[in-house]
């Protein structure tokens, strides 16, 4: 039986965005509430005339409700078992849920899979949890339980992870992380063929940014006889691909300790011993700046497949015009110093940063080098984090290889 929800009334005409199935209901277009709606609770959206529109979550910020479906029906065990089961159809289909080599995949995308709010990712037999929603944060054990009995065979632990991801907490408490299902020491997971450690505990994200698997094996394939810099290497990722292509050398760049020690780690678990390897604390913008004066002991290493792949510089539309601005500074330092014929794998990961702002800035970069550049691959993220056609704001990921005569 459905439970009578808080409602939640439109503006006249503004329900027009919710009848093109957008997933987002802003605090602007709401005429009032009904009393006593607290943050995180699953309210029904109705127009001014009363009409139902949608449910989903609501919470005092920008984006007043979250929507979970246009259909009145009830947010139960039968609903979350119901859209995860539909997400794991979807890695299914992409063949990402058995494919030999690989155990490490994102299980739900936000909205992308009908769920805004919620990210899982999968870990070997570990799904991380995180919730960018307080709805998805009050209702965290609700999922977790759904999340087991849809996938018993393939989760056995369930780790959630939300500490620094809900900015709004004021009346659904503090995000504490740990599991709710199990507990697991092992925390190697396996990617196309290549092995990494998970820092699902305290590393950034749900512990690896499994968004860039494509990428990374597209670099493997061009990674042959090539001296490699990956600078904001986090895990590594890039890096021990190159090694698999064949690079003749891989420097990762990191500033911070742990993730160098993440990466190096990760680099011996795949290729113990190989002197190919050097990982790097240091900030990237001073590294590359210092590279290129004549003085440096590290002029002249003649990096010729280089890889930027910075944290998002842009977190909100109001520091887009910084973001551009970084992104064109640290590709044109980087364009710089490439030799004719490299190759630079770049990327934005700033939701608010379109592909053709970044387009325009790595433009601009290379104009402020002075250097002829062609576009040989447009990247983006991959399958297992789709797109809700209805919201494009999705679309997140963007990157350019560009080769560099």
């Amino acid at each position: 039986m459905k439970k009578n929800l808080n409602k939640v009334y439109l503006k006249r005409g503004k329900e027009e965005s919710l009848l093109r199935m957008h997933p987002w209901v802003f605090s602007g277009a709401i005429h009032h509430t009904d009393d006593g709606i607290e943050e995180g609770q699953v309210v029904s959206v109705h127009t001014a005339q009363g009409e139902y529109v949608a449910t989903g979550h609501f919470q005092n910020s920008s984006i007043a409700v979250r929507v979970l479906t246009f259909r009145d029906e009830p947010i139960d065990n039968d609903f979350w078992k119901r859209r995860l089961l539909q997400a794991w159809q979807l890695r299914r289909t992409v063949g990402l849920a058995d494919q030999p080599g690989t155990d490490a995949f994102r299980l739900v995308h936000g909205e992308g899979d009908l769920l805004p709010g919620l990210v899982v990712d999968v870990y070997g037999h570990t799904a991380v949890v995180q919730s960018h929603s307080a709805g998805m944060h009050r209702q965290r054990h609700d999922i977790a339980q759904a999340l087991h009995e849809a996938l018993p065979d393939r989760i056995r632990h369930i780790y959630y992870k939300s500490e620094t991801t809900l900015p709004y907490m004021s009346q659904t408490g503090e995000a504490e992380n740990g599991y709710l299902l199990g507990g697991c020491e092992d925390d190697v997971a396996m990617e196309n063929g290549l092995k990494f450690h998970v820092d699902w505990l305290k590393g950034q994200k749900t512990g690896f940014f499994v968004d860039q698997r494509d990428n990374r094996l597209l670099l493997e394939r061009y990674a042959k006889g090539r001296r490699v810099l990956n600078m904001f290497c986090y895990t590594g990722g890039f890096s021990f691909y190159a090694m698999r292509g064949g690079a003749d050398l891989v420097h990762s760049v990191d500033s911070s300790a742990k993730a160098v020690e993440l990466t190096r780690s990760n680099v011996k678990l795949n290729f113990p011993d190989d002197s190919r390897h050097e990982a790097y604390c240091d900030d990237a913008f001073r590294f590359l700046e210092r590279m290129g004066r004549p003085d440096s002991p590290d002029h002249g290493l003649g990096y010729d497949l280089v890889v930027l792949d910075p944290p998002a510089f842009a977190k909100h539309r109001g520091a887009l015009h910084n973001a551009l601005k970084g992104y064109t500074r640290l590709n044109a330092e980087a364009l710089s110093q490439m030799k004719p014929g490299s190759l630079l794998f770049t990327f934005s990961c700033s939701q608010v940063v379109t592909k053709d702002h970044f387009r325009a800035a790595l433009f601009t970069a290379a104009a402020q080098a002075g250097r002829d550049v062609s576009v040989l691959h447009q990247l983006h993220q991959p399958a297992d984090h789709p797109i809700n056609i209805y919201h494009p704001e999705g679309e997140y990921l963007k990157g350019l290889v560009l080769y560099v005569r």
